[in-house]
């Protein structure tokens, strides 16, 4: 049972991820829509973002939605393809430029993006990721066209360093035109809101989630002779990973059964083995390199502590992840991540080594191994099927939104800045002209409608098959026995 503060501290958090416009399920009726996921980031490429739109996109099919991913290829998995639950995925032709994120060709994609749009009679445009190039140009198209359009940010920024003032100049650009965007965390909001300059009440908070029947607690891959502490994270800087190696060879100097798992990969790890050779800490640090994300419970279970050292972070679906595992979880204090998980849960630490070694040594003395309770209570605040709710609830928003002329849309794009708004203009009527060519050119009435996915069929023989595999099973059995 859990105790009263805990409970009153899980209702807080609850409390404070509610979308500040009234997101809820109400009313009685339920429409359906047909969603475009449009991402630089999915599968195969493993992160928070590409499980999020996988998990989100399944849920939403799950309630009656018609879901597709629109992304860029990924070597040779180029064209059409279908994943559970016939989840469609376009791969179109556009390379990879920088961090998986696709060169900026604005014009380029528009042709087939406008194809794709009417072949699947989409509803609503939902993009994701500010580091997405793809995201950035889909809704410029699909506000050209009259689409409405959805934005999440699963980023937090700086207002300080060039890339960041760049960035944010170019998400200014891109939500002035905007209907809804959704952040993951309140801290996600209050940067966004102050990035984009965007009103905040068309800013919704709603958390990432946890699939808590994947990550499920295994005492017995415990090693009782060992304190595990286990990292998956990318390897790069932002992820804190500077910090690791300053304070893994004092925590193997203070407790002789520590032993660190370090799962991921990325321009850091040379500098990880470096540590581990001039330390001799070879039997004392696992780098497993990359890590499928179908593996990253089998690695989460054999942990006592999960540490997390990311120097920015709107929410951390890792530490979420770990908790549902039963891992008692060591964090920096950075963005979103005070509000995910109730303080028996964590312990937060400023983003510097020493004070992060401080909190983790007292992680270590004080460690207590409760793993139902702890997976029970994830359970119970971080659902995929809540998620897609309340994203439902941003659609219906959405949806009403009246539509824009273009004089209108000119008018918010010139308030982006003296020279930017001018140029902003520049490619908006542009945009305009080309899709009035497309139109023209390619009409689109001769554009034939793509056929759903049997999604009702498929299920019903899943479920057939599935029975009699059950039968032949307990017939076998019973033969045994005999």
């Amino acid at each position: 049972m859990e105790n009263h503060n805990s409970h009153n501290t899980i209702q807080q958090i609850e409390d404070s991820t509610m979308n500040t416009s009234n997101i809820s399920s109400g009313g009685n009726e339920k429409r359906t829509y047909n969603i475009a996921m449009v991402s630089d980031f999915f599968f195969p490429n493993m992160g928070g973002v590409e499980e999020h739109l996988y998990q989100l996109s399944q849920c939403l099919i799950k309630r009656g939605n018609k879901v597709i991913i629109i992304t860029h290829c990924y070597g040779d998995r180029f064209g059409i393809r279908y994943v559970t639950n016939g989840l469609k995925v376009y791969y179109i032709p556009q390379a990879p430029f920088y961090n998986q994120s696709s060169f900026p060709t604005l014009y380029f994609t528009f042709p087939l993006f406008r194809k794709i749009l009417l072949r699947e009679k989409i509803d609503i445009v939902h993009c994701h990721q500010a580091f997405s190039t793809l995201a950035h140009e889909s809704i410029l198209h699909a506000r050209t066209m009259g689409y409405n359009t959805c934005f999440t940010d699963h980023s937090l920024f700086g207002f300080a360093d060039a890339s960041s003032i760049h960035m944010n100049k170019l998400l200014k650009f891109t939500l002035s035109d905007i209907s809804h965007v959704i952040c993951v965390s309140n801290t996600s909001k209050e940067n966004t809101v102050l990035r984009a300059q965007l009103e905040p009440h068309l800013v919704s908070v709603i958390p990432n989630a946890v699939d808590t029947t994947q990550f499920t607690p295994d005492p017995s891959k415990r090693d009782p002779d060992k304190i595990n502490i286990v990292i998956l994270s990318r390897l790069v800087y932002r992820k804190g990973i500077d910090l690791i190696i300053d304070i893994i060879p004092n925590i193997c100097k203070k407790f002789p059964k520590a032993h660190f798992i370090i799962g991921g990969d990325g321009p850091k790890r040379v500098e990880l083995e470096e540590m581990r050779e001039k330390h001799q800490l070879h039997d004392r640090v696992e780098l497993l390199g990359s890590v499928k994300h179908s593996n990253v419970r089998n690695v989460l279970v054999r942990g006592d502590i999960f540490l997390n050292s990311s120097l920015t972070e709107a929410f951390c679906i890792a530490i979420v992840e770990a908790a549902s595992c039963g891992l008692y979880v060591v964090s920096t204090k950075v963005g979103g991540v005070p509000e995910v998980l109730p303080p028996h849960m964590i312990s937060l630490a400023q983003p510097k080594s020493d004070d992060l070694e401080e909190k983790l040594t007292m992680a270590i003395n004080k460690l207590r191994y409760v793993p139902v309770e702890t997976h029970e209570q994830v359970k119970s605040m971080y659902d995929w099927n809540d998620v897609a709710r309340r994203t439902e609830a941003v659609y219906d928003i959405v949806s009403k939104t009246p539509k824009v002329s273009l004089l209108e849309r000119l008018k918010r794009f010139v308030g982006c800045g003296l020279w930017a708004g001018k140029l902003n203009c520049l490619v908006v009527g542009l945009d305009y002209l080309f899709w009035r060519f497309l139109e023209w050119y390619s009409p689109r009435e001769d554009i034939d409608e793509a056929i759903d996915f049997p999604l009702n069929d498929y299920l019903q023989l899943k479920h057939q098959q599935n029975l009699i595999k059950q039968d032949q099973t307990s017939s076998s059995s019973n033969n045994n026995t005999k």
